[in-house]
């Protein structure tokens, strides 16, 4: 025998059924008989689906109120105004009113919407330090070149939390107001804070460095807040445990939107008087009015919302349900057609014979 020979006995699979290929198989004849009602059953399924998903969809209720600041809209105009498509000056603030004349069935969901920000930006997307975000030490001191230009400080000081991501996060704050009656005060309405963030990012992906002294303000020092906070990142919120690289509204922040339109949410109404929903009455949001959206011709919007078991308002799956389950109906009968036509062609053609 020679080498070559020897060679290829020694790759050669084994004499199986299974890797000779020789295990029986079956495949499918789409004759007309099969594929006309595999197209119909589709269709009807898809539009079945897409009929509950759609009207699942119209029965959240939703509010939402822009309030952006353009001219004429109303008194954030005034602090959008101050800013001259900037931030405005610290502690302004406006507010938004309106009557709910019946429930407003819960569990109510307080989301801020922006418009025209791209944070599916390349470049955006990726400047952040993961390693810096895990609590890792030396990434504190040493933040990734990613963060560039937002690294560093001038005077050489590292960036806590760094990178474009971190600096440009959104900063509004609201508090919710119910007045029942006419002659009542209003009443301050309670938002749970907490647990908003996904769970796996809250308890995986975030950390904050380790404590020095049992102080995080110390684990951070020698580092500088991103330019556009105006307090650094362990001073976020007076809970230990909601403060720094584990902050709520920072974490939320931080997962980019894939679109430029998107939604986050800020805060759940679920206790006390209001774990049904909102009830009847007069509702003023107060606003403190911070983030600057002008400059880059964005919109910002509040919504309160309610969900169903699909999640919030999103009628787009129940229509592309109702597409896709109405073109199959169409080519069903499309191929029914053109298979009773020529079915007769070929009985002609038969007897003709």
């Amino acid at each position: 025998m020679t080498w070559s020979a020897t060679a290829r006995g020694a790759h050669q699979p084994d004499n199986t059924a299974f890797t000779q290929q020789r295990l029986p198989a079956w495949q499918p004849l789409l004759s007309a008989g099969i594929a006309l009602p595999l197209f119909f059953c589709a269709g009807l399924a898809f539009i079945g689906l897409g009929l509950g998903l759609f009207y699942s969809s119209n029965g959240i209720k939703e509010l939402e109120y822009d309030y952006t600041g353009n001219p004429g809209t109303g008194d954030c105009s005034v602090c959008a105004a101050k800013g001259q498509g900037r931030a405005p000056p610290p502690g302004c603030a406006c507010a938004w009113t309106f009557t709910l004349p019946e429930l407003f069935p819960g569990p109510v969901y307080l989301y801020y919407e922006l418009s025209n920000f791209y944070q599916n930006n390349r470049r955006y997307g990726v400047s952040r330090d993961d390693a810096q975000l895990s609590g890792l030490a030396s990434a504190l001191r040493h933040p990734a070149n990613e963060c560039a230009p937002y690294q560093f400080r001038s005077d050489g000081l590292p960036i806590a939390p760094c990178g474009a991501i971190a600096n440009s996060l959104f900063n509004d704050s609201f508090s919710l107001w119910h007045q029942r009656q006419p002659s009542d005060p209003f009443v301050e309405v309670p938002l749970d804070r907490t647990a908003i963030a996904w769970w796996t990012d809250y308890h995986v992906k975030f950390r904050n460095p380790p404590l020095v002294n049992g102080s995080l303000a110390l684990a951070f020092r020698g580092t500088a807040p991103p330019p556009n906070w105006h307090r650094p990142v362990y001073e976020l919120s007076p809970d230990p445990n909601n403060t720094g690289f584990i902050n709520q509204d920072f974490v939320v922040w931080m997962r980019t939107a894939a679109l430029p339109t998107f939604r986050k949410l800020y805060a759940r109404i679920r206790q006390g008087n209001y774990s049904a929903g909102l009830p009847r009455g007069t509702y003023r949001v107060n606003i403190t009015y911070n983030y600057p959206v002008r400059a880059f011709g964005g919109h910002k919007l509040i919504i309160l919302s309610n969900i169903s078991w699909m999640g919030g308002k999103n009628p787009f799956l129940g229509i592309a349900y109702l597409v896709v389950g109405s073109l199959c109906i169409v080519m069903g009968f499309v191929m029914l057609v053109v298979y009773i036509r020529y079915q007769d062609q070929d009985d002609d053609d038969n007897d003709d014979e």
